[in-house]
């Protein structure tokens, strides 16, 4: 099976380049708070040398869909990332003014799982991805906190028939100790790291990046 990894988080330039020398499909910026945010500008700089075969990805809060979009494109983004309340009116603005891929996201507390599966928990309109992550009071993500993968699976799998070919992107807690064992748990499409491989907030280590990136490619080797 094909894992793809996407490397968040990123404030440095010499980091996004480490992570496209990694093979990276996916590298991303937070521009909603916490302590990796970036502007908009700053967003541009760390992602100036990332090559169009890389897709640059922004996380977002509860921001407007016009304040979306205009930082999207100063960034260069090929990706949103969407935490927060997004009801179908705001979703639909967010298309029209962005031609780029909208994932949503759901949070979800490892002690509170839906008691009716995933596919009720997430809206009508789920995006071009959804992105599976934990939830923190307080804070966006990046935290470190694992998801209960086996106890997913089952729901997870509802999501898969529900949203047919997305993709299902894992986040939460990963990293080179513990992501192959999340992949044959919940067969993720996209694998997506930030505290794991960081020597502090928005730091990266390189070598704990490439350890993770060769951790997935086992992992997808022997699914």
């Amino acid at each position: 099976m094909r894992v793809d990894i996407k490397f968040c988080g990123l404030t440095r330039r010499e980091d996004a380049r480490q992570a496209v020398a990694l093979g990276a499909s996916y590298v991303g910026v937070i521009l909603a708070g916490g302590p990796r945010q970036l502007t908009a500008v700053r967003a541009a700089e760390v992602l100036a040398e990332v090559p169009a075969s890389v897709r640059r990805v922004g996380v977002f809060s509860d921001h407007a869909p016009d304040e979306i979009a205009r930082v999207a494109d100063a960034a260069g983004l090929d990706v949103v990332q969407l935490h927060g309340g997004y009801d179908a009116r705001r979703l639909s603005e967010l298309r029209r003014l962005f031609r780029g891929h909208i994932w949503r996201v759901l949070r979800l507390a490892p002690t509170m799982l839906p008691a009716d599966g995933l596919v009720g928990g997430v809206a009508d309109d789920v995006g071009d991805g959804l992105l599976l992550d934990s939830y923190v009071h307080g804070a966006l993500g990046g935290t470190g906190v694992a998801l209960p993968w086996e106890a997913l699976a089952p729901r997870v799998a509802e999501l898969r028939t529900a949203y047919g070919d997305r993709p299902i992107i894992l986040a939460g807690g990963l990293n080179a100790g513990n992501v192959q064992r999340a992949i044959q748990a919940l067969a993720p499409d996209i694998v997506d790291v930030s505290s794991g491989v960081e020597s502090a907030p928005g730091i990266k280590d390189h070598s704990r990046m490439r350890v993770f990136r060769d951790a997935v490619t086992i992992a997808a080797l022997s699914a």
